[in-house]
């Protein structure tokens, strides 16, 4: 299923990344958060969910109406 299709989550990054630990870091950039501020729309799926639940202290986690 497509992030624009069905249900979705736009996720933003408010936090560095810098100084967190590994998989932290590479759960917000399998997200595809790179840049502070950057929003992307994710498809809401168990194994989003728990990437965001990994990085939730750095995202900003909104459902697009």
């Amino acid at each position: 299923m497509n992030a624009a299709q069905g249900k979705a989550l736009k996720v933003t990054l408010v936090k560095s990344l810098h100084g967190q630990l590994a998989n932290i870091a590479a759960s917000a950039r399998g997200l595809g958060l790179r840049r502070i501020h950057q929003t992307v729309s994710v498809a809401d799926t168990p194994e989003n969910r728990g990437m965001i639940q990994a990085a939730v202290h750095l995202l900003k986690v909104e459902r697009p109406s």
